[in-house]
This record gives structure tokens, C-alpha cells and sequence, in this order.
């Protein structure tokens, strides 16, 4: 990977994922925000209790994905998502995100957003 792109993604921020249609096939491209914790790469979203996200059924049904860094450095970067569950995980990963959002709703945060590990390569 170039050392430009390896700094990019140290740095949490702004990017677009591309998905598969669960149902369609198709490709399905998004801008999402992704978090740079603990050397680990993890997509988030505001926590939502009436339904799933697109996104993340998508990401259930097939977890390969595009990763696109966009801004100073720009890449497409194949990737594959893990859907965090565990509580415990979701939890601690969440912790970052609230902070960093200035977001005081950890609770709904744990039991209602979206969260995906994302593995570069």
C-alpha cells in the first residue's frame, strides 16, 4: 500500500464505500464516515431504531467491499466488513465514536448504530 494512503487511513473521516446489492447485484456507493481506532478501520452511523441501514444489509449479505479515500489522497481499495454484534466489542469501539462525535447517547448508540470492522486488502 503507498505510505500516502497508509497516513490517509490513520486518520478518521469522510469516505464512500461501495457495496453490492443484496437483492440487486448491482453496486451501491455511499459517502459514510469511518473512525481510525487502535490501528483498526471501523464505519459507523447515527443510531437509528425503526430500521437497517442499506448499507449494512448489503455489507451482511456480501462483506466485500470498496473502501474509496477521497480528499488530499485518493485510492479504491478492496476491502471486507465484519458486522461487530457482541456488545462488549460494540461498546468499546462506540466509546471512540461518542467522543469523537460529542455525542453523550452511548446506550442508544450500543443497542441502534450500525458498526463494521473494515480489513483493507
Amino acid at each position: 500500500m503507498d505510505e500516502s494512503v497508509g497516513r490517509a487511513l490513520a486518520q478518521s473521516g469522510i469516505i464512500d464505500i461501495t457495496t453490492t446489492g443484496r437483492r440487486s447485484g448491482e453496486p451501491r456507493r455511499i459517502e459514510i464516515a469511518y473512525h481510525a481506532i487502535g490501528g483498526r478501520i471501523y464505519i459507523s452511523g447515527q443510531p437509528r431504531a425503526d430500521r437497517k441501514r442499506a448499507w449494512l444489509f448489503n455489507l451482511e449479505a456480501n462483506p466485500k467491499l470498496t473502501f474509496h479515500v477521497k480528499g488530499a489522497v485518493t485510492a479504491d481499495l478492496p476491502a471486507t466488513a465484519r458486522v461487530i454484534t457482541d456488545e462488549t466489542e460494540r461498546r468499546a469501539v462506540l466509546e471512540h465514536v461518542a467522543r469523537a462525535w460529542k455525542r453523550t447517547d452511548l446506550e442508544e448508540m450500543v443497542a441502534h448504530s450500525p458498526l463494521v470492522e473494515v480489513t483493507i486488502g
